[in-house]
């Protein structure tokens, strides 16, 4: 979810509960071919890439602000085709989390196939947020090459994506819909959000929305010079919307009349939650964060719970059916924990395998989502990604990143690593960075240093700098509200083609970097295993210092050592191992070969009485990845 005011003011204590080549064009044999229950777990770590269905495939340069569909193309579900897939698959990607699946609020005239016009006035951009659903049982018309044929469409590409050995995510966003929720596409006996609920109270168990009884909402005052659609006319672009009473704004805002700062487009979906932040459920017993899923499943039974859960139970049954593999939940913490672990557990009954991925900002939560609500993995975002953010501007430390690290050593395996997503500014970014090649070494410790999947987002492998003014939202951001093609990754995408044919020399080199890290991390065998720091004992070192981080990894099978810096100069050390750990590796006297994994250069690590010592010269922005026979 983009994030004008993350503070909501309904949250706090009511949720508490303590390819290096080209890609051909030609599919895959099908000999490699696996259905999704088949495809197997990496030997090394699972690998996401988020692609931003929207802008995925859309090759027109345009790039005019607030410019509509047909100025400034849009990507659609079949322009991710075979030889993408194929590119992904060789970059390791074990994950395709396609954002923006869900039909959402958007601006567009899709009345044809019965689809009722959206207000300008609460939807943010011309091409709308994919986190203001408007339809969960039907699939955005915008990706389709026939709107009437979307639902195919989309089932298509999840084929071909399982055909590729990719499993599939979507989001989710249960904290909140559209203001204006109408399903097309719900099967027979579904009932919308809000289609029964009680308007006359704030609050009832089994209404789906939170209501401000006897008065209408108004829209937000706008900030000076903003003006929707960038002030094209459009016929309900009047400065009102018709909802009458007023409902709770999405982030949990109360007035009749949200800030524009709030998530305005959105309404806050109603979990048994009383206003006063007690709970209309009952609550999981303490002893159940070490209880199976099955056991979870087992205790939800026969009881009675709020509406919004069956809501969602059937919203997530409905594209498990489809042959989805898994969900990206957006804003979970503001959601209680109990509903998770109804919601998840009965997904696990479903599917054991299907991959729960959940945005949670709060540490003191972390735990909470994880074992009681049933979550496979975190944004590891508050802590690891914001330590990490600032040693890569020069205003952090290595300690600080291994610290945060070490404070969720016992829930690791759950943390899931990223430097790039929707809501994040890009690292090539002036207000970030500045320049993509700061994120080698970042890529390569957020990705090496942990046992957790490893998150990247669409045009990150390319440097993409996210420097437009699309419409709605500054830059530093690739757009999410608006209709836009994002120009380094077009320079991959090659008009479809997938095979990097308009990248600049330094761009191929970047890609290259990305895939050969991701392909090493998903077949690693020493990233499900230990991991030894290296850090502290080296900072009296000289050559050595807080823009340097060095760590080992090793399980039975393989072991290696990682030595990341992100000065912008290059760096001369001599790494000592401790004695435990030659003893531990049983690395004998003289000389132990090491292989760069990035370079293929050799190097020596001189053994003698317990000492082991390879001496390094690690350039500016980069890491050494050495492998040991």
């Amino acid at each position: 979810m983009m994030k004008f005011n993350l503070l909501a003011t309904f949250c706090g204590t009511a949720m508490l509960l303590s390819a290096c080549n080209p890609a051909p064009t030609t599919p895959i044999p099908a000999s490699v071919v696996a259905p999704p229950s088949a495809i197997a777990e990496p030997v090394g770590k699972v690998v996401v890439y988020q692609a931003f269905t929207r802008l995925f495939g859309n090759s027109n340069p345009s790039n005019i602000p607030w410019g509509n569909a047909a100025q400034n193309g849009v990507g659609k579900f079949n322009d991710i085709n075979d030889a993408a897939l194929l590119a992904l698959k060789q970059m390791g990607v074990s994950h395709l989390w396609l954002t923006g699946v869900p039909h959402h609020a958007l601006i567009a005239d899709y009345s044809a196939y019965g689809i009722s016009a959206d207000d300008p006035d609460v939807v943010k951009g011309r091409a709308g947020s994919p986190y203001a659903v408007k339809d969960y049982y039907s699939v955005n018309p915008d990706l389709a090459v026939d709107p009437a044929n979307r639902m195919a469409e989309f089932s298509a590409l999840l084929a071909r994506a399982h055909q590729h050995g990719i499993k599939v995510v979507i989001d989710i966003v249960p904290n909140h819909v559209a203001r204006h929720y109408h399903s097309l596409g719900k099967p027979a006996g579904v009932r919308d959000f809000g289609a029964d609920d009680d308007t006359s109270v704030e609050y009832a168990r089994n209404n789906n929305f939170y209501y401000v009884p006897g008065q209408p909402f108004v829209l937000p005052t706008l900030p000076a010079g903003f003006k929707p659609l960038g002030g094209e006319a459009h016929p309900l672009a009047d400065g009102k919307f018709n909802e009458n009473p007023a409902k709770w704004t999405g982030n949990g805002a109360r007035a009749a009349q949200p800030d524009f700062n709030d998530w305005y487009e959105t309404v806050k979906i109603n979990y048994g939650v009383k206003p006063d932040g007690s709970y209309d459920f009952d609550r999981l017993p303490a002893d159940f964060a070490g209880r199976s899923s099955a056991e979870h499943a087992t205790f939800w039974q026969g009881k009675a719970v709020p509406d919004s859960w069956l809501k969602f139970r059937d919203i997530t049954q409905f594209w498990l059916a489809l042959g989805v593999d898994g969900f990206r939940y957006d804003m979970a913490e503001m959601v209680p924990v109990e509903f998770w672990s109804y919601l998840n557990s009965q997904i696990k009954q479903q599917r054991p395998d299907a991959l729960l991925l959940a945005e949670v900002y709060q540490p003191q939560l972390y735990r909470d989502y994880i074992q009681l609500g049933k979550m496979d993995y975190l944004y590891d975002k508050v802590g690891f990604y914001d330590s990490l953010k600032l040693l890569m501007q020069g205003k952090g430390t290595a300690s600080e990143v291994l610290a945060r690290q070490q404070e969720v050593a016992d829930i690791d395996r759950h943390m899931l690593k990223f430097l790039e997503n929707h809501d994040e500014q890009r690292i090539a970014s002036p207000e970030f960075a500045g320049n993509a090649e700061k994120g080698k070494p970042a890529m390569v410790v957020s990705t090496l240093i942990g046992t957790a999947p490893t998150m990247l987002y669409f045009g990150q492998e390319v440097g993409e700098a996210g420097a437009l003014a699309s419409g709605f939202g500054q830059p530093s951001r690739t757009t999410i509200f608006d209709y836009a093609g994002v120009p380094a990754h077009q320079g991959w995408l090659n008009g479809g083609r997938f095979d990097g044919g308009n990248l600049t020399p330094a761009q191929r080199d970047l890609r290259e970097f990305y895939a050969r890290l991701l392909q090493f991390s998903a077949t690693a065998p020493a990233l499900r295993g230990q991991l030894i720091p290296l850090h502290q004992q080296h900072l009296q070192t000289p050559g050595y210092s807080e823009q340097m981080l060095a760590f080992a990894r090793s399980d039975t099978r393989q072991r290696l050592i990682v030595v990341a810096n992100f000065a912008d100069t290059a760096s001369r050390f001599k790494l000592q191992l401790p004695a435990d750990l030659v003893q531990q590796w049983q690395l004998a006297n003289g000389p132990q070969p090491l292989t760069e994994l990035f370079s293929g250069h050799a190097h020596s690590l001189q053994v003698e009485s317990g000492v082991a010592v390879v001496p390094l010269t690690v350039k500016a922005n980069s890491a050494l990845v050495l492998l040991l026979p």
